[in-house]
C-alpha cells in the first residue's frame, strides 16, 4: 500500500503542459482540484452538468495567469456512448491526448435499508457513479496511451471497501469503482503507460458530507485542499510506478 510521505512537496510546475481531465469540477473536491492542478500548471478540462458554476471556476482560474482551461458541460446522468465518444474526438481535435483523468463526479442518493430504497434513485446513483467512469474511461484511454506517461483516478469511499449498513446504492457503486479500477489496472499491467489507481479521501468538508451527515459540524472534517498534495502525486510524474493501488488519505 503506498502512503504519501507527509514531508511531500510538489513541485511548482509538477503538471506543466499537462491536459488534465476533472470530472464534477463545480464543487467541492474537484473545484478544489482544478483551483490546484491549473496553480501547477495543468490545462484543466472542467466537466459539470452546470454551466454557471463551471464558468466561474473558468474565470478564477484565467486570473491566475495559469493556462486557459476549458468548459465541458456534460450531464452524465443522460450521456450515452456515443456522446462519450465525440467528447473524446474533441477533446483530440483541440488537444492531441490526455494526461490524466480524475473521476470525481458522484451522487449520495439515499441512505437507507436495501429493502426501502427507491429503485429510481438506485437508477441513477449507478447511472453516474458507475456507469459514467466506465464509459468515461474506455473513451478517453486511447487519449491517455498517447504521453509517455498518464494517470487515471477513481475517488473512492470507505463505504467501498468495507459494507456499512443504509449506505445502499452509493457504498455499493463504490464497490464497483474498486473493481472497475483494479480490472483496469490489471488489463494495462505492463502494456501500457497509463497507471490506475483508486482514492479514498476520508471525511472531507463537501456538500456531499453535509448531504450525508447534516448533524455534524462542517469545521470538524478537513477542506478539499488538504487533500491536494495527494491529487499531485498521483497526476504528476512523482508516482510513476505507483499503480493498481486502493489509496486512502
Amino acid at each position: 500500500m503506498t502512503k504519501l510521505d507527509p514531508n511531500y512537496q510538489p513541485g511548482e510546475d509538477c503538471l506543466k503542459n499537462r491536459v488534465i481531465l476533472v470530472t464534477g469540477a463545480g464543487d467541492g473536491i474537484g473545484k478544489s482540484l482544478s483551483l490546484t492542478a491549473a496553480k501547477h500548471g495543468a490545462t484543466v478540462l472542467l466537466l459539470g452538468r452546470t454551466t454557471a458554476k463551471l464558468e466561474q471556476i473558468y474565470d478564477e482560474i484565467c486570473a491566475l495567469g495559469a493556462p486557459e482551461p476549458a468548459i465541458l458541460a456534460f450531464d452524465l446522468s443522460g450521456a450515452q456512448e456515443d456522446d462519450y465518444n465525440t467528447l473524446a474526438a474533441s477533446i483530440e481535435a483541440e488537444y492531441g491526448r490526455l494526461d490524466g483523468l480524475v473521476h470525481n463526479a458522484s451522487l449520495l442518493g439515499r441512505r437507507s435499508p436495501i429493502t426501502n430504497y427507491p429503485a429510481e434513485t438506485w437508477q441513477r446513483v449507478m447511472q453516474v457513479n458507475v456507469n459514467s467512469t466506465f464509459l468515461l474511461s474506455k473513451a478517453m484511454l486511447p487519449l491517455l496511451e498517447i504521453p509517455a506517461h498518464s494517470s487515471l483516478i477513481f475517488t473512492s469511499s470507505s463505504v467501498g471497501r468495507t459494507a456499512r449498513a443504509h449506505w445502499g446504492a452509493y457504498g455499493v457503486s463504490k464497490f464497483a469503482t474498486e473493481g472497475l479500477a483494479l480490472t483496469l489496472a490489471d488489463e494495462l499491467d505492463g502494456i501500457s503507460n497509463v497507471r490506475c489507481n483508486t482514492f479514498n479521501p476520508g471525511a472531507t468538508r463537501t456538500a456531499m458530507r453535509a448531504g450525508a451527515y447534516p448533524a455534524e459540524n462542517p469545521a470538524s472534517v478537513k477542506s478539499p485542499e488538504e487533500l491536494m498534495p495527494w491529487y499531485l502525486f498521483l497526476l504528476s510524474d512523482d508516482s510513476i510506478g505507483v499503480s493498481g493501488e486502493q489509496l486512502s488519505y
